[in-house]
């Protein structure tokens, strides 16, 4: 019983490492920016084209691409006085987030043995 205490208690904290992300993610808006960052054309999309794909308002868009860049997922590249926005590939912060689901499985999966057997194929 200590383990599974102990591996809860750890599963906690990496949550809690990784709070922002799933702050930001767990929004619908920024969920729909998110999506129109992967699905547009080309890398990189500028305030206006996001206004135009999600039908939200400059500053709302402005808001919720702060947030996303806040928390590691979007990240801002510009060419002169124009800002492209484009989903982050910083493997850092997904591996943190792969590691997380990866460490949720291990122990859903210790809890079920330990816990109930019988549901065990």
């Amino acid at each position: 019983m200590d383990e599974c205490r102990a591996q809860r208690q750890s599963l906690a904290e990496e949550f809690k490492a990784l709070q922002s992300f799933f702050v930001a993610l767990g929004d619908e808006t920024r969920q729909q920016i998110f999506i129109a960052l992967l699905e547009y054309e080309t890398v990189g999309m500028r305030v206006p084209e996001i206004t135009k794909r999600t039908h939200l308002s400059r500053p709302a868009v402005s808001h919720h691409l702060r947030i996303l860049k806040d928390a590691g997922l979007v990240n801002v590249h510009r060419q002169g006085t124009m800002n492209y926005y484009y989903v982050d590939a910083n493997l850092g912060k997904w591996s943190e987030i792969k590691a997380l689901v990866d460490h949720v499985c291990q122990v859903a999966q210790d809890a079920a043995r330990a816990h109930y057997p019988h549901l065990e194929a």
